[in-house]
């Protein structure tokens, strides 16, 4: 019977241990359920209410900003490598708070110290805090190997000069905003928002650029853009959009988007590049007068290349296995598409891929011969 009694008692002791382990854990794991938008607690550096900074300043370690902090003309704020900058709301104001710079900021982090730029939350959201203006500040503004999310706009330029090298925008409403400014972005990456580059009226460098899984992957009117080495993707409405901006793209690559790159007005070039695996229409033109050469438009859904018009000019290029059609002339006169490659170099085979309003239907509306009888060499 003593043998069996202690099995008993033993017994109870486990299952008494059992709840017990259960009843402490379930506080824990509430706390990891909504930890996400608890503030983050660090040891603070130092904090700032609704400030204006007029002598030059250095930044180290956890800064917390409550409400605004503006920059100061002729004032420089310096940010050392592996500081974090949270944002949060001033006591009792509903206004998102945000770092105004109309002096100059350099904010040099490193590849194993990088800045980050969040609100004073664990996980944020879009449009958590205001972000980060430049506001007619032409100085030499820098940003190196810097992260900033969870803004209502990542980094907007107004009337300024901006040097960016490996700078990170993510879950922002915009990623980067510029009016009227100089941009000078190298490696940047900006993902899931829901606009991850807008322009107006500025010049913008843009080399080994990544943008991936916004909305809009780039927006650009009356501006001047050039993009090397480039990747726009996995936009879910459309990668590309400018009106009426001078343009240079080079060995770039808008790949996976619902809508590539459309294009209305302006002009420049597009050389080396990809258009491919893109849902709807991969690159269309409009009133554009640019030269498209050397790049692959393929393996897109549903259209390769819309024309609306003759202005642009197109050699030298494979347009070849898109889901439906491979150009799609929807103009009036007679467009000029010679010298490139179709995927066939049978007539008849290149021609059931063409698609040209029933008026001009055919050879008449679309001058594709001579045609490349076999698909260029080099591609990026």
């Amino acid at each position: 019977m003593k043998p069996l009694l202690s099995a008993v008692i033993f017994g109870s002791f486990l299952s008494v241990l059992l709840v017990f382990s259960l009843c402490m854990a379930l506080p824990a794991f509430a706390a990891t359920v909504t930890q996400s938008r608890k503030p983050v607690a660090n040891q603070v550096t130092a904090t700032y209410v609704n400030t204006t900074l007029t002598e030059d300043t250095a930044w180290r370690g956890l800064i917390i900003v409550k409400g605004f902090f503006v920059v100061a003309p002729q004032t420089t704020l310096r940010i050392e490598p592996g500081t974090i900058v949270r944002f949060m709301a001033a006591p009792g104001s509903r206004q998102l708070p945000r770092l105004i710079v109309m002096g100059r900021i350099q904010s040099i982090g490193t590849a194993d110290r990088p800045i980050l730029f969040a609100p004073h939350q664990a996980l944020s959201n879009k449009g958590d805090w205001g972000g980060i203006l430049l506001l007619s500040s032409e100085k030499r503004n820098q940003f190196e190997y810097c992260h900033i999310e969870g803004a209502e706009t990542g980094l907007e330029g107004r009337f300024s000069t901006v040097t960016a090298k490996a700078l990170s925008i993510t879950r922002s409403t915009t990623g980067c905003i510029l009016r009227d400014s100089t941009a000078s972005l190298i490696s940047p990456n900006v993902n899931a928002c829901d606009t991850g580059l807008e322009a107006h009226d500025s010049e913008v460098e843009l080399r080994d650029a990544a943008l991936a899984a916004n909305r809009i992957g780039m927006s650009m009117f009356r501006s001047s853009v050039v993009m090397a080495s480039s990747t726009i993707s996995g936009s879910s409405q459309q990668a590309i959009l400018s009106e009426d901006c001078r343009l240079k793209f080079n060995s770039c690559e808008i790949s996976d988007n619902v809508a590539g790159a459309q294009i209305s007005g302006g002009e420049g070039q597009i050389f080396l590049s990809r258009f491919v695996r893109n849902r709807e229409t991969a690159l269309h033109l409009a009133t554009a007068r640019l030269k498209v050469s050397r790049c692959q438009i393929s393996g897109n859904i549903r259209v390769g290349l819309r024309l609306d018009d003759d202005r642009a000019t197109i050699w030298g290029n494979a347009i070849s296995d898109n889901g439906g059609y491979n150009l799609l002339y929807s103009g009036r006169d007679m467009v000029n598409v010679m010298q490139n490659w179709w995927g066939h170099g049978d007539e008849s085979s290149i021609m059931v891929k063409l698609s040209a309003p029933a008026a001009v239907q055919g050879v008449v509306a679309i001058k594709l011969f001579p045609w490349l009888s076999e698909k260029p060499a080099i591609f990026p």
